[in-house]
C-alpha cells in the first residue's frame, strides 16, 4: 500500500512546485468557469460537439494567462497567478449576477456607462444575488490560505523561460483549434450579428470580453472614417422596402396632443391574465378592448443591451439600439438625430419627457437634448421627490408621479408630444403592504410572483390619470398611446414561465412569443379594434407620425406603419433572430409562426427560401441601423422641412425650464390650464395613494377610484364580437 502511494505521489503534480500551482490554478479556474456555464448561463448547447466546444473554451486563456506568472520567479509567480485568477473570477462572478438580471453578458459599453445606473443597479444586485454565487472565490480563499499558513511552499527554482513561451503557444493555439472547431460547427461566427450567448458558448467568456473591446474600438474607427456616400445603400434599402399609407387612418388625427405611456416591463401576456379569478390590469384590459383603441397582439419588443434606452430609441429615432451596449449612452449626446420631438417641435408641437427619478439616467438629460424635446421634468421638478416613502425600486411611485405629473401637463402649451415613464413596475417587483392589492402568483419561483402585484399598481395609476384627463378635457384632444418596453421576467425563469402561462416545459417558440408587449393607440373617435399584423418598436415611430398626418418618406427610419396595407411583417430582434407572419427563428429553432410546428429548413426547399430571404432583409436591416448609429450618418442628411437641432438650445435646468414654461404660457394661452381661466385641474385628480391621504388597498379589489370613468363604460368593453373587424395584413 505504501509503494502504491508513493507511486501515485511521484506522479501527481508537486503543488508546491511552480508548474504544479500553475496546472492547479489552471483546473481550478476551468472548473469554475464550465460549473457557471451549466448552472448561471443558458447557452443553448445541442449535442456532444457544442458539449466538448463548452468544455474545451475555459482552457486557453487560463493558460495563457496564468502562464504570465510562469515569467516570474519565487513567491511573485505564486502571488501573481492568484491575482490573475481573481481577476478571472471577479469578471465571471459579474456576469453570471448580470446575465440572472438580463440574459445577457457584460460588455465594455455598459461598463463604461455604469455611471448612469450605478445609483440604482445596488437595489437589483441585493434581489438577484445568491450565496452559491461566491463558491467562484472559494479555490482563492484556499489557495491563499494555503500559501500563508506554507501547505503551499514557494518554489525557487526558475521556470525556463523557453518553457513559458511554449505554454503561453500551447494555449494560443488551444485558443486556434477551438475557433476552428467552432467556424465549422457555426459559420461567420465573428462576422454576422449573433446573440452573445453564441460567441460565449463557441469560444468563451474571457474570449467574448476581447471580442467585445474589438468591436467597440471598431466602432469608434467607422465614425472617424465615415462620409456622406456610406448613406447611398442605406437611402436604397429603405426606398426599396417603403410601406404605403393608410388612406382611412392617414392624419386622421393631426393637431391632436400625443401622450406615449411607458409601461416599465410591461409584458403583453398581463393583458386579460387572472389570478385567482382576479383580473391583474382590469383598467388596462378595457382600454385595450375599447372600440377606440388600437390594439396590436403580435407586437414585440426589441431591444438589446440598452433595454429600456433601447426602447425609447427605437420609438423617437426609428433606430435599433447597437449591439453591445446602450446606444443612448454611446451616442445620445455627440450624434446627431432626426428624433419625432424634434419633427413634432418644428411642426408646432410643444415637446417634453417626465420621468420620476434622476435625469442622468441612461444619459437622458444629454440624449434628449439631441432628440430636440423642449422639457425634461425629472427628479428635482417633483416635490418630495427625494422623500423616501414616495420612491421605490427605480423613482418615484407610479401613483405620486402620475399626480405630480399633471401639474406640468396643464401648463404645456398645446399642442404637445409627451412621454411619461413609468417605474414602479421594474424588477424586484417589491411593493409596499399598504399599495398591494392582489395575491402573489404561485410559481414558488420569488423573482417572479411579486411582478403581478406592481403591475396592478401600474394599472390603477394609469386609470387615476386617465379619470384626471376627462374631467380636465385634455383627453379630448389627445392621442394616448401606450407601450411595454420590454420583458418583465426574463427567458431564465423558464419554469415560472410554464407555470404562469398554463405549460408543462417551455421551447423557443414559447420564449419567443414571451417577447410580446402591448401597444395600443387610442384617441376619441378613432376606429380600433385588435390588430394582428406582426410588428414591435421600430414600427412605432412611422405609425405615430402617419396618424398625426406626418409623412416619414424622407425620413432615415427603419420601421414601417403597423397600419400599412402592404407592410412586411418580419420583426428583428437585437441578435439576429425574428419572427414574421409565417416563420420564426429563435435560439437557432425554426418553427412555423401560427401553429409553433418546428421546423428543419433544410428539408423543405420553399421554407428554406423564404427563411433565406428574411434572413438576409433581417441582417441588413440591423447592419445599416448600426452604421447610421455608430458612423453618425444623419450628419450627412438633410430631409426636406427639418432644421438640425442644436443642443446648446436646450436645458432641463429646474430654473430654467419653470422660466421657459411660465414664458410659453404667456405667449400661446393654448395650455390646458389657459383654458380654464389659469386655474389648475389637479383639483380634480383624485388618487387613492395612502402616502397622500389616500385609502390603503385591499386584496384582490380595485378601489373604485382606480375604476375608469363612467363615460368609458360604453366605449366597448368588446370581447371581440363588438369590436371593429380586426385587421389581418397578411392577406
Amino acid at each position: 500500500m505504501q509503494r502504491v502511494m508513493l507511486a501515485i505521489k511521484k506522479k501527481w503534480p508537486d503543488f508546491n512546485a511552480t508548474v504544479g500551482f500553475f496546472l492547479l490554478s489552471v483546473f481550478l479556474v476551468w472548473i469554475k468557469t464550465y460549473w457557471a456555464y451549466k448552472t448561471s448561463f443558458s447557452l443553448g448547447v445541442k449535442g456532444t460537439l457544442q458539449e466538448f466546444i463548452l468544455i474545451l473554451n475555459p482552457l486557453p486563456t487560463a493558460i495563457i494567462l496564468l502562464s504570465i506568472a510562469l515569467y516570474f520567479r519565487g513567491k511573485v509567480a505564486y502571488w501573481l497567478m492568484i491575482l490573475i485568477n481573481l481577476i478571472q473570477s471577479i469578471w465571471l462572478f459579474a456576469n453570471m449576477l448580470y446575465y440572472r438580471e438580463f440574459s445577457d453578458f457584460l460588455s465594455l459599453n455598459i461598463i463604461n456607462s455604469g455611471g448612469s445606473v450605478e445609483n440604482n443597479l445596488g437595489k437589483s444586485i441585493a434581489e438577484i444575488i445568491s450565496p452559491f454565487d461566491f463558491l467562484v472565490f472559494l479555490d482563492i480563499i484556499i489557495l491563499i490560505l494555503l500559501v500563508l499558513f506554507k501547505r503551499i511552499k514557494y518554489d525557487k527554482v526558475i521556470v525556463q523561460k523557453r518553457f513559458a513561451a511554449l505554454t503561453t503557444l500551447f494555449g494560443i493555439v488551444l485558443m486556434l483549434v477551438g475557433y476552428g472547431i467552432s467556424s465549422k460547427d457555426r459559420s461567420g461566427l465573428l462576422t454576422r450579428t449573433f446573440d452573445n450567448n453564441y460567441i460565449v458558448k463557441y469560444l468563451g467568456l474571457n474570449e467574448y470580453a476581447a471580442y467585445n473591446m474589438f468591436k467597440t474600438k471598431q466602432t469608434a474607427d467607422v465614425k472617424k472614417d465615415a462620409d456622406a456616400q456610406d448613406l447611398n445603400k442605406i437611402k436604397n434599402y429603405l426606398k426599396d422596402n417603403q410601406a404605403l399609407q393608410n388612406a382611412a387612418y392617414f392624419g386622421k388625427e393631426k393637431g391632436k396632443n400625443v401622450i406615449m405611456f411607458h409601461l416599465e416591463s410591461f409584458q403583453q401576456f398581463l393583458i386579460d391574465y387572472k389570478v385567482d379569478g382576479v383580473e391583474v390590469t382590469p383598467n388596462l384590459n378595457k382600454f385595450y378592448h375599447d372600440q377606440n383603441t388600437l390594439s396590436f397582439d403580435n407586437f414585440y419588443n426589441q431591444v438589446g443591451q440598452g433595454k429600456t434606452a433601447d426602447a425609447e430609441m427605437m420609438l423617437e429615432t426609428g433606430l435599433f439600439g447597437t449591439a453591445s451596449g446602450s446606444a443612448m449612452v454611446n451616442y445620445g449626446t455627440s450624434n446627431t438625430y432626426q428624433a419625432v420631438p424634434a419633427i413634432l417641435d418644428q411642426q408646432g408641437y410643444t415637446t417634453a419627457a417626465l420621468h420620476g427619478d434622476v435625469a442622468s439616467f441612461w444619459n437622458r438629460d444629454n440624449t434628449y437634448k439631441s432628440w430636440g424635446y423642449d422639457y425634461f421634468f425629472s427628479k428635482p421638478y417633483f416635490k418630495n421627490a427625494d422623500n423616501a416613502n414616495y420612491n421605490i425600486g427605480y423613482g418615484m411611485k407610479d401613483k405620486i408621479f402620475l399626480k405630480d405629473s399633471a401639474k406640468y401637463l396643464e401648463q404645456l402649451p398645446q399642442p404637445f408630444y409627451s412621454k411619461i415613464i413609468t417605474v414602479t413596475n421594474h424588477y424586484p417587483y417589491d411593493l409596499d403592504k399598504q399599495n398591494i392589492s392582489i395575491a402573489k402568483t404561485k410559481t414558488s419561483d420569488k423573482t417572479v410572483d411579486g411582478y403581478v402585484q406592481t403591475a396592478r399598481y401600474l394599472d390603477q395609476s394609469f386609470a387615476e390619470f386617465l379619470n384626471w384627463m376627462k374631467k380636465s378635457g385634455l383627453y379630448d384632444n389627445s392621442v394616448i398611446a401606450l407601450y411595454g418596453d420590454h420583458y418583465g421576467i426574463s427567458e431564465n425563469h423558464k419554469a415560472a414561465i410554464a407555470k404562469l402561462t398554463g405549460k408543462k416545459s417551455t421551447t423557443n417558440f414559447d420564449l419567443a412569443n414571451w417577447q410580446k408587449v402591448p401597444f395600443m393607440v387610442h384617441a376619441p373617435g378613432l376606429k380600433g379594434g385588435v390588430n394582428h399584423t406582426y410588428g414591435g418598436e421600430i414600427d412605432v415611430m412611422p405609425t405615430i407620425l402617419h396618424l398625426l398626418g406626418k409623412s416619414t418618406q424622407d425620413n432615415i427610419q427603419f420601421g414601417q406603419d403597423l397600419l400599412s396595407p402592404n407592410r412586411r411583417q418580419i420583426v428583428p430582434f437585437r441578435n439576429g433572430d425574428w419572427v414574421s407572419a409565417e416563420y420564426m427563428k429563435y435560439g437557432g429553432d425554426y418553427y412555423v409562426t401560427t401553429t409553433g410546428t418546428k421546423i428543419k429548413p433544410k428539408e423543405d426547399p420553399r421554407a428554406k427560401e423564404i427563411i433565406d430571404q428574411t434572413q438576409s432583409y433581417v441582417d441588413k436591416m440591423l447592419t445599416y441601423s448600426d452604421d447610421v448609429q455608430t458612423g453618425d450618418l444623419l450628419r450627412f442628411y438633410k430631409p426636406k422641412d427639418f432644421k438640425k437641432v442644436n443642443i446648446k438650445d436646450y436645458s432641463y435646468q429646474r430654473a430654467k425650464g419653470m422660466s421657459l414654461l411660465q414664458k410659453m404660457n404667456k405667449e400661446h394661452k393654448t395650455s390646458i390650464k389657459a383654458q380654464h381661466d389659469n386655474k389648475s385641474t389637479l383639483k380634480d385628480y383624485v388618487t387613492d395613494a395612502p402616502e397622500l391621504g389616500g385609502e390603503p388597498q385591499t386584496i384582490q379589489e380595485v378601489s373604485s377610484s382606480s375604476e375608469l370613468s363612467k363615460t368609458d363604460e360604453n366605449n366597448g368593453e368588446d370581447d371581440g364580437a363588438n369590436a371593429t373587424p380586426t385587421t389581418d395584413i397578411q392577406q
